[in-house]
């Protein structure tokens, strides 16, 4: 919506079924002047927290919807003032050149009906004609500030810019050390050492005893949380899986000590040099192999047509636990990528997750997951399957177990693999050959590999 040159930014529609989300923090005030593609505000979506660039360059001049409120898709989020024009070339900065998307060549009435999107998804096409240029201030007048501080955008990824923002450090007075220039987490905790500590301030002396303040007042018993955002529609989820698919659970102990050997020499090639490599990489091609040889195990269940479907890629789903509540981002085609790029991959699901930054594009179409209860001291658990899949793999902590290994009693690294399963599609003697072959990988990884390829 337009009117006099004031535009109305609206809650993006990003597709992927999410029709409300919350305001999470407004990076702007009114009275505030922004350029195009400057973060306004944080929501929190059904799957993650997402920030917001602005479409248009302006004066903000009103915050239509206040932190903490939870809003349909197209309501009116705040109003800017373009002065009368909106920038053409700004516009198009807001979208990404990894877009693939042309040069908009709509006539300048067309550019009001543009729907901006989340970050990521890029703008809809629509021209626009720059806005005019203020007149400078009088010379008896401080000019306003530049945008941002007329500083340059920094590049650093969302787990970076979220580990900055915890330890209260400026990206832009952070020396990048990172490839092209880029902020690494050693760059900001580097920066969060190196900044001054100021000097406390000497305590007030006490007050009489006649002016002290009242007791505080015991805090309440209880607590009541809303359920909102991504704990809401994982509550949802599990709820519908837990009633709807048939749960079977099987779990099988096996001797790892070879695939935490396997992990060391990983970790001592040069391909891995820049991943973090640790036992649920193998844990993770064990079970890829393991669809390979039996590919019934990676399908779904069509409840309109009464049919199985057989997916004939693996787009590997990988339950992080955030402060937000549960997610489970996927790797596309998963199964395709050698193992570094899959140990990548891994590594920038597991972060961005944990950022609160995954994509709702990631958090889509996957098609069989992991979860890894061992790092919270776990040796097994029966999880419940991610909506639209036929199995979820458990992956328990290593542990030192005596063993009898070689016809001896030894102390081994020992874990506990737990494989639950839709047993509408899934019978015992496949979940047991899935769990069996995963078990088969980590208790002999090398060999393994290169038996099966």
């Amino acid at each position: 919506m337009t009117r006099n040159g004031v535009h109305q930014f609206r809650l993006p529609d990003v597709g992927e079924g999410l029709t409300e989300a919350e305001v999470l923090s407004w990076n702007v005030q009114p009275g505030d002047e922004i350029a195009v593609n400057q973060i306004v505000c944080e929501i929190e979506t059904a799957k993650a927290a997402v920030e917001l660039p602005s479409p248009y360059a302006g004066t903000v001049t009103e915050l239509l919807v206040e932190a903490g409120t939870t809003v349909a898709v197209g309501t009116p989020l705040l109003q800017i003032d373009t002065g009368g024009e909106t920038a053409g070339t700004d516009t198009e900065a807001a979208q990404p050149a990894e877009s693939g998307a042309p040069p908009s060549q709509d006539s300048p009435a067309e550019s009001d009906s543009r729907q901006p999107v989340l970050v990521g998804y890029g703008v809809k096409a629509g021209a626009t004609r720059r806005r005019a240029r203020k007149r400078p201030a009088p010379a008896t007048s401080a000019p306003p500030p530049p945008v941002n501080g007329g500083r340059e955008p920094v590049a650093a990824k969302p787990p970076v810019r979220k580990l900055a923002k915890d330890l209260g450090v400026d990206l832009h007075s952070v020396s990048p050390t990172g490839a092209g220039g880029t902020v690494t987490r050693d760059d900001v905790r580097r920066a969060s050492r190196q900044e001054a500590v100021p000097q406390a301030e000497p305590a007030p002396s006490a007050p009489p005893e006649a002016e002290q303040a009242p007791p505080a007042a015991a805090p309440p018993l209880e607590e009541r949380i809303p359920i909102k955002g991504v704990r809401k529609h994982t509550a949802t989820a599990v709820a519908g899986s837990a009633f709807t698919a048939p749960h079977v659970t099987e779990f099988l102990q096996v001797d790892v000590t070879n695939t935490v050997h396997a992990v060391a020499k990983l970790r001592e090639r040069p391909e891995f040099a820049e991943v973090r490599v640790s036992p649920l990489l193998l844990v993770a091609r064990a079970l890829l192999m393991a669809v390979r040889r039996h590919p019934e195990i990676n399908a779904s269940w069509d409840e309109e047509a009464q049919e199985i479907v057989v997916k004939r890629y693996v787009n590997l789903g990988v339950a992080a636990a955030t402060h937000r509540g549960l997610v489970v981002p996927n790797i596309k085609d998963a199964d395709r990528k050698p193992l570094p790029e899959l140990a990548g991959r891994l590594n920038e699901l597991t972060e961005t997750a944990r950022a609160g930054k995954t994509t709702p594009a990631d958090m889509t179409g996957g098609t069989i997951t992991i979860t890894n209860v061992g790092v919270f001291g776990v040796d097994a658990g029966t999880p419940i399957l991610n909506p639209g899949e036929a199995a979820i793999l458990a992956f328990g902590q290593i542990r030192d177990m005596p063993w009898v290994h070689e016809g001896e009693l030894a102390v081994r690294k020992v874990t506990t693999l737990s494989l639950s399963f839709d047993h509408r599609m899934v019978d015992g003697e496949l979940g047991s050959a899935v769990l069996r072959d995963v078990g088969t990988v980590l208790a002999d990884p090398e060999t393994v590999a290169l038996a099966w390829g």
